[in-house]
């Protein structure tokens, strides 16, 4: 299982330098975890940089992945890696799932580098 974070998403759909490394997991629709705070990070992003069309089609090609809401569960997990790891509360919020559901989680984000199972590439 896999879950891109925001950052992935977002240099996906612009076709950024680093596209192709989150292409197999954004691909494999089958494997794929989508947090909502991910749509929500993107949906904003994408209404910013381009248009409420561009954020839609996003959005939807996100879900087509397994979308997981945030339950108090996760959320007290988020919270607890927030303190623990000093990381932003996004962050931790997506790192929460793709613990919960042993995933990868792939990132641009430097605060996740050394965590087991998170594949990084350093944003260029």
């Amino acid at each position: 299982m896999n879950v891109v974070d925001s950052s992935g998403w977002l240099e996906y759909f612009a076709d950024g330098t680093n596209a192709d490394f989150f292409a197999p997991a954004i691909e494999k629709t089958n494997e794929l975890i989508v947090p909502t705070v991910s749509i929500f990070e993107v949906f904003k992003r994408m209404r910013q940089q381009k248009d409420n069309e561009a954020a839609l089609k996003a959005v939807t090609a996100m879900m087509q992945g397994q979308v997981i809401d945030l339950d108090s569960t996760l959320a007290l997990s988020a919270a607890r890696l927030s303190g623990d790891l000093r990381i932003p509360m996004a962050a931790s919020m997506i790192l929460a799932t793709a613990k919960a559901f042993d995933a990868d989680l792939w990132t641009q984000d430097a605060d996740l580098k050394d965590i087991e199972k998170v594949r990084y590439i350093e944003k260029k």
